[in-house]
């Protein structure tokens, strides 16, 4: 029997290799791993006893040979095999151990070159992998040091692996060069809609206990070439997070990063239900939380900004599951934690060639977007009423309109200093948003400002809006009732701006 060991991370690898030595295995290895065995004091050939060939190109080829991909491929079961590696000299390899170049951690570096990311591009060993794993009912194909423990002990108690377990084997080493393959190829070229072929490819940070309800299974996974967002957020304090939790989380980090002005944003069941910027981040809050104090219960609150002790007292006596912010200050921490349950989140901006994207799993296959962070101004709306805005609603407008892109549609926005006092979200017809966003509102609905992320279909919607006190409203416009839409603003007096894009969110 022979073994055939080339790793990058050499985790456990000695103690494999001695433990496939002690069941019997001629071992072969490569460079770094093979003095790594040998200097273990463990008996190790180097691949060029087998292929009679030197490693050349700084060790770009070494184990691209017959000698090995004849002893890796050979099937067993077949006579013919056997007699041609017979023929040839050739024996068999039964186990193979690899893993691959640090690809990743070399292109994560702020110096890193383009050579240096061609010299991590491993071939050897991915070719190896997927020999091994494509003749598994012969080879164990071994490609997480996980995975030593448990085939030593299978292998020195003198049982083979069953061929279930040597099938999850292969599978893991295909996915093992799958993945690896994919971070490639979007380094090489981040804009993942050009090619007509894509993959997507996520290493599991933890199993969650479940999904959104308890009988659905539910992972955690992180893009490799990604850094930050939520994915990779810092637990400081609390509970373990959920499925929804990171839903809801990912969204509420989401809003506050779109804003360069301090923000504060309450998030419940993924949409904003309470948002507001300003320079003192207790008052942002406090504005936030009072945009719906009701549905603010138990929901999660994101800032773009350290975390205060001044804002941690703000919060006393509401209860969130999760608190977001870049940072917090250490006094904000010592009264942050007196909450047993509460979730604290650390989280850095989020950024990597999938940050662009959005793709979501339909039947069948996926549907990829673009993600809506098209750069708009006010400035470069018109309006189309006889009254112009004012300076504060024109302020107010752009805020709203930039908080309805984070909102369900059909999306109504209600806003009055930098702050949302009412909206309506995901609603089959859009007046219903309108109305339920006045609903919320009540009273704060009086003198503020309305962003709808569509046209208004009907003149309804602007009868609706002027009866709650809507002095001013941006929409995208291009209905074939944009004249009755407009007269009816002009008759109640409102300023009506067309934004030329639409903001839907389904």
């Amino acid at each position: 029997m022979r073994a055939l060991l080339s790793v990058y991370d050499k985790t456990n690898l000695t103690e494999f290799a001695r433990a496939l030595h002690d069941s019997g295995h001629e071992l072969v290895s490569t460079g770094g791993t093979q003095a790594a065995i040998a200097g273990a004091g463990i008996p190790v050939k180097h691949v060029e006893d087998l292929t009679g060939f030197p490693e050349i190109l700084d060790g770009r080829v070494k184990s691209l040979h017959p000698a090995i991909y004849g002893g890796i491929l050979a099937r067993r079961d077949i006579a013919e095999h056997n007699a041609q590696l017979a023929e040839h000299g050739i024996g068999t390899i039964d186990v193979v151990a690899s893993n691959l170049y640090p690809f990743v951690d070399t292109v994560s570096q702020p110096d890193a070159t383009l050579i240096d990311a061609l010299e991590n591009i491993d071939i050897g060993g991915p070719t190896m992998i997927r020999g091994a794993a494509k003749n598994f009912p012969h080879v164990i194909v071994v490609v997480d040091p996980a995975d030593y423990g448990w085939i030593s002990e299978r292998l020195a108690s003198g049982k083979d692996l069953k061929q279930d377990e040597r099938r999850s084997l292969a599978r893991k080493a295909f996915q093992h060069v799958a993945l690896y393959d994919t971070t490639i190829s979007q380094y090489l070229g981040e804009d993942v809609l050009e090619p007509d072929e894509t993959t997507f490819g996520f290493s599991k940070v933890s199993t969650l206990r479940y999904g959104e309800n308890p009988h659905q299974q539910a992972g955690l996974y992180a893009a490799p070439l990604s850094s930050g967002g939520i994915v990779r957020a810092k637990q400081l304090h609390g509970i373990d997070m959920s499925y929804t939790n990171y839903l809801d989380a990912d969204a509420a980090w989401r809003v506050v990063a779109d804003f360069e002005e301090p923000a504060a944003t309450v998030i419940k069941h993924t949409n904003p239900c309470g948002l507001a910027v300003h320079d003192d981040q207790p008052t942002a809050y406090q504005r936030a939380f009072e945009g719906d104090s009701v549905s603010a219960y138990g929901g999660i609150v994101a800032f773009n900004r350290a975390l205060t002790a001044a804002t941690a007292q703000a919060m006393r006596g509401v209860l969130f599951d999760i608190i977001i912010a870049p940072s917090y200050e250490a006094d904000a921490l010592d009264v942050l934690r007196r909450r047993r349950r509460t979730r604290l989140l650390e989280v850095k901006p989020a950024s990597g060639p999938q940050e662009g994207l959005d793709v979501r799993l339909v039947s069948g296959g996926a549907l990829v977007q673009q993600t809506d962070d098209i750069a708009e101004s006010p400035a470069d709306w018109k309006v189309v009423t006889e009254r112009q805005p004012t300076d504060a609603e024109l302020a107010d407008l752009a805020f709203a309109w930039r908080a309805a892109k984070h909102i369900k549609s059909n999306t109504i926005v209600l806003a009055k200093d930098n702050t949302l006092v009412g909206m309506g979200a995901g609603q089959p017809n859009r007046v219903v948003s309108v109305h339920l966003a006045l609903r919320i509102a009540e009273d704060k609905a009086k003198g503020s400002v309305l962003a709808s992320d569509a046209f208004f279909p009907f003149a309804d919607n602007i009868e609706m809006a002027a009866s709650g006190g809507i002095t001013a409203i941006a929409q995208p416009g291009g209905s074939i009732r944009d004249d009755e839409v407009i007269a009816a603003a002009n008759e109640h007096g409102i300023a009506m701006l067309f934004t030329g894009t639409r903001h839907f969110r389904h």
